[in-house]
């Protein structure tokens, strides 16, 4: 006779494994996609699409990320750059934890570099790629935090528009979401104006993150 703890870790292994099951399916189609094939073609880079999918079901923390840059849609893995060794700083991780799916996920606005403009800036995720692909890949992930990343992802998940007051206010989010500025080096003239975010913010960012990982 199978007694109830018995059945009931049976019904979580099950569950469990519908859900990764649904969550690879996400992963395999999301690998495919080719909507914005015409839209990079006419780009200044001229490239086709590649989109990096880094997450899996369990993840404990969420990094809600803008779009790939060119070095990452060459190597393939997330935030393999400037931007992500100072993301990593403040989250107070190393690379092993960071690159581990089962731990964190990577989730951007756009899941493939967008291309660069004819003066060579980074063009904006387009919009088609979170109304396709967003609310499929977050329903298989339950996050104890979140992190937004840049504006792109602060809109989408608070609808707010202002970065730096976005980030000001992160104690009316945290410990659950922690919004804060991308960590571009475009954006190092913005933490030198503003020291508080690295004496507040990442702090409280790093100690969180020690707890949930």
């Amino acid at each position: 006779m199978m007694t109830n703890d018995r059945a009931g870790n049976q019904h979580g292994a099950g569950t469990q494994a519908e859900a990764s099951a649904r969550t690879a399916a996400v992963a395999a189609d999301l690998a495919r996609c080719r909507l914005c094939a015409d839209r990079f073609a006419g780009t200044a880079t001229a490239h086709t699409p590649r989109p990096v999918v880094w997450f899996a079901p369990g993840a404990r923390v969420l990094v809600a990320s803008q779009a790939p840059g060119l070095r990452v849609h060459n190597s393939g893995r997330p935030f393999d750059d400037a931007s992500g060794r100072r993301l990593r700083d403040w989250m107070g991780v190393d690379e092993a934890t960071f690159w581990d799916r089962s731990r964190v996920a990577i989730v951007p606005m756009g899941f493939c570099f967008p291309g660069y403009d004819a003066k060579g800036s980074d063009l904006p995720p387009p919009p088609v790629c979170a109304a396709t692909w967003r609310a499929r890949v977050l329903d298989g992930i339950r996050p104890r935090v979140t992190l937004l990343i840049g504006g792109h992802a602060i809109r989408w998940h608070l609808g707010l528009r202002d970065v730096t007051a976005a980030v000001a206010g992160w104690r009316d989010h945290a410990p659950v979401v922690f919004p804060l500025p991308h960590p571009s080096w475009r954006n190092t003239g913005w933490l030198k104006r503003n020291p508080w975010f690295e004496a507040e913010v990442v702090p409280e960012l790093r100690a969180t993150l020690a707890r949930v990982l």
